[in-house]
């Protein structure tokens, strides 16, 4: 996490898994217009530290999400995930 003012909260709203074994996750501000997309493989998240529902991310490291449809879902998502999890659980 950052403690950058230009950071923002973002929370888990999309998490997919490949047969290549790797595990995308994607973060979307709560309004969904803006998201980071991360490629991990699935033993580094074994292995690693949990996933948070939630985390700060510098809003230059963040992209514009390219149409209304994906912008609503995150949205929805990002509020669903905010009204069942603290930032700093599992998700």
């Amino acid at each position: 996490m950052t403690d950058s003012s230009d950071a923002v909260r973002c929370w888990l709203v999309e998490r997919t898994f490949d047969d290549r074994n790797l595990v995308t996750l994607v973060y979307a501000m709560s309004n969904g217009e803006r998201y980071q997309r991360r490629e991990r493989s699935a033993t580094a998240l074994r292995r690693g530290p949990p996933v948070p529902a939630a985390k700060r991310i510098d809003a230059s490291e963040l992209a514009p999400v390219p149409d209304e449809d994906t912008r609503e879902r995150y949205a929805e998502e990002a509020s669903r995930v905010a009204d069942e999890y603290a930032p700093d659980d599992q998700s």
